[in-house]
């Protein structure tokens, strides 16, 4: 088992952080590139989480939290897709959001229904930042205002 500098294993929320993006990018390729769940999950976890891919190294991630992220969305897009319409703002439909976007929403509206033993300020902050490594402008608060919506009327509470 890895250490820290400290002698201390890593903490899971670090391994969580980066199950939940390696989701939103297993989300986005399957939206693209309509790749089964099935096949998606073995590619991250034999080729990416924790391993080194084009000279960039993918952090060691909760796999277990991945692979229910991942199949979580897939089974329940159907409930999850119009909680996520009726979040966002009247003039907006989420076909017309970008694919990344869309897996950001996905996954983070899943945990929200899903993850009761997780905060919803944890939830909500962590999608926010899987958003600004990927966007500057305006998506990230779009990410924001969409899924602390969801989380008041899921959870009857606030992000802060």
């Amino acid at each position: 088992m890895t250490k820290d500098k400290f002698g201390q294993p890593p903490k899971q929320a670090n391994q969580r952080g980066a199950a939940r993006l390696a989701a939103v990018q297993a989300l986005y390729q399957m939206d693209i590139g309509g790749t089964g769940v099935l096949e998606i999950v073995a590619e991250f976890e034999a080729h990416r989480l924790g391993q080194e891919v084009d000279g960039e190294t993918y952090l060691k991630a909760d796999a277990s939290w991945f692979r229910s992220i991942v199949s979580g969305v897939v089974r329940d897009q159907r409930k999850l897709d119009p909680l996520i319409g009726g979040a966002l703002q009247d003039d907006w439909a989420l076909s017309r959001l970008d694919s990344t976007v869309r897996a950001i929403l996905r996954a983070g509206t899943f945990e929200l229904l899903e993850r009761k033993d997780v905060p919803v300020a944890v939830i909500v902050t962590e999608y926010v930042e899987i958003a600004k490594a990927f966007f500057e402008d305006e998506e990230p608060k779009l990410v924001n205002a969409v899924l602390d919506r969801i989380a008041r009327q899921v959870r009857g509470e606030k992000k802060s």
